[in-house]
């Protein structure tokens, strides 16, 4: 394991024990929004935390691939799935991304909020390229990404990679070169901002950003 490895898992092993267990979030609105339509089929769950997306895709008759770095996050997710009676429909499996991408192809894979503090340079990058590699023909690649922190937190300084919420956010440009789609190949669906409202841990109502893409393998390609 390399030094770099070592220190995202144990960046991720922390957040997630700060969580505490038990606590399990909802699935994220826009993988509800935009594939609850979908035919079930194949799924891949980039960064899946305690499970609930894939836990929610499951449940609508995926079967789903879901990986994340953190060990700590993958025990939850699986103790999730088996109380909701899933986990023969999810394999969870550790991979750091960056260095270690799932094999295969897939009718869905979905990226939601692939952030990290801890990111070396160019490694996001790296990692929506093979996301957007990893779909099967005719099927759906998802990413959805934090355009802003919300209008409530402050000013983020330069290299500040101390707490989770001080990520570097790409633009919509930037999200869309580093995916390196190839012409003709690739039906957009969706590719817009999102304004959502947010409220901060000391009740302080605000805004944030969201960029969603998604996008359509053509079947032929």
């Amino acid at each position: 394991m390399s030094d770099k490895t070592q220190i995202t898992r144990e960046f991720w092993d922390k957040l997630y024990d700060s969580f505490g267990k038990g606590i399990q979030r909802d699935a994220n609105r826009y993988l509800v929004g935009e594939a609850g339509g979908l035919a079930p089929g194949s799924a891949l769950d980039l960064g899946c935390a305690q499970g609930a997306d894939a836990i929610w895709l499951a449940r609508n008759g995926w079967r789903v691939s879901a990986v994340d770095v953190s060990d700590v996050a993958i025990e939850r997710a699986r103790e999730n799935a088996t109380r909701a009676g899933l986990a023969d429909r999810i394999t969870f499996a550790r991979h750091d991304l960056a260095v270690d991408f799932p094999k295969g192809t897939f009718d869905l894979v979905s990226a939601q909020f692939l952030h990290s503090p801890v990111a070396a340079p160019g490694e996001r990058e790296r990692i929506l390229r093979c996301a957007a590699e990893a779909v099967a023909p005719g099927g759906h690649l998802l990413v959805i990404s934090h355009q802003s922190v919300p209008s409530w937190h402050p000013k983020m300084p330069e290299g500040l990679t101390e707490h989770p919420m001080n990520l570097t956010v790409q633009t919509p440009a930037e999200n869309i070169a580093a995916l390196r789609l190839a012409d003709g190949e690739w039906e957009t669906i969706r590719a817009e901002t999102v304004v959502i409202e947010v409220t901060s841990p000391a009740g302080e109502p605000g805004i944030r950003e969201d960029h969603l893409l998604h996008y359509r393998r053509q079947a032929g390609a």
